[in-house]
């Protein structure tokens, strides 16, 4: 498509942002992370514009998840939250669109970008991205249902770009309302460098705002990935559990203003938090702990260079050795939350399951 096309105006306002001159923020749904507890631990260190749900898996014996509709009825973040879905069986997705729009949500957003080997094979998420056709019959009975917005995640293309100029004719055709797109393959999973000439060319190629995902590490980057690809803003998933403020942080760049710096015991207090709002009273502790780990495994990329403190939290078992580590090493220090992950401190999301496995 060529980029001198003049393109339409959204058919669909979107929710107003938190600052109206600037380029817009969401918090990336995760499977396993973007539940009600995190979004609100996210909101108090500085909200995104949008919040995405987990995704309602979608079947012939469905049922809406009462812990991702949580997020979504019990949502105390003052920003709107859409209800992500993964399907292809078009009756059964309209039921359930039916379901959710009785309650509070911003819109539906569609996935067909989840890289699980484990999704995909069930042809939904990142698998619907190799059926040209069925994205056409799909998109087309969503949009046909849903009067309210309806938005889409994905990635550039299944093994390759083969069919991604024919899915942004798509994504026009059924006047979607915004696209978050992630500048990888699923394939290529989260091992690649993110493909932004890939998420530039479909700023010019669709109609509604496309927001830019993958690799959105700090503010200044989150600017610079804003400026190289003209996106209508950023989707941050995984860096946005390591650093709570980037949303704040971005808004502050993009204003101009000097970004924030987080003390390492304002991190404490971020972990502090996050453990007694994922705390439940019916799971045994050495269980929280290591869900409490696998966050850990993102916050520690800010916290030393040399990796000691993620090397430390990752051999506790109890409640009590998880804080001696934290305040060993967050407490009673003048150093500073890095902006950017430390190189070679890797976050070995692939060895720790089940949170971090399926992240965007």
């Amino acid at each position: 498509m060529p980029s001198s096309e003049v393109q339409s105006p959204p058919l669909r306002p979107l929710p107003e942002p938190i600052d109206k001159s600037q380029p817009l923020t969401a918090l990336a749904p995760m499977q396993d992370v973007t539940d009600m507890p995190f979004m609100t631990v996210i909101s108090e260190f500085g909200s995104p514009d949008y919040f995405f749900t987990e995704y309602f898996r979608v079947h012939e014996h469905s049922k809406l998840e009462k812990h991702i509709l949580q997020a979504i009825t019990e949502n105390t973040t003052n920003r709107p939250v859409f209800a992500q879905l993964i399907g292809e069986k078009i009756p059964e997705m309209i039921r359930t669109v039916k379901e959710l729009v009785k309650h509070p949500i911003a819109g539906i957003d569609l996935n067909m970008g989840c890289p699980a080997p484990k999704v995909y094979k069930k042809n939904v998420g990142g698998g619907l991205l190799r059926d040209v056709q069925k994205i056409d019959q799909l998109l087309g009975a969503l949009r046909e249902e849903i009067d309210g917005l309806f938005t889409v995640k994905m990635r550039i293309g299944f093994g390759d770009t083969e069919n991604f100029e024919a899915i942004l004719a798509l994504i026009n055709k059924h006047q979607i309302d915004l696209l978050s797109l992630h500048g990888r393959t699923v394939k290529e999973m989260y091992r690649s460098e993110v493909h932004f000439d890939a998420i530039a060319f479909a700023v010019k190629a669709v109609n509604c705002p496309v927001l830019s995902n993958g690799n959105v590490t700090s503010a200044r980057r989150a600017k610079e990935i804003i400026e190289e690809t003209g996106a209508a803003g950023v989707m941050i998933g995984r860096s946005a559990i390591r650093n709570p403020w980037i949303f704040q942080q971005t808004r502050e760049v993009l204003q101009g203003k000097k970004i924030t710096q987080i003390s390492l015991t304002e991190v404490y207090h971020y972990i502090e938090r996050l453990y007694h709002v994922t705390k439940k009273t019916d799971l045994i502790e050495r269980y929280h702990v290591n869900k409490m780990k696998k966050y850990l495994n993102f916050i520690g990329q800010g916290v030393d260079p040399e990796g000691s403190f993620l090397h430390e939290i990752r051999r506790v078992q109890t409640e009590k050795e998880f804080f001696n580590v934290c305040e060993k090493h967050l407490l009673n220090t003048d150093k500073w939350f890095a902006d950017e992950p430390f190189s070679g401190v890797i976050a070995r999301p692939n060895c720790e399951t089940p949170l971090a496995k399926n992240l965007s």
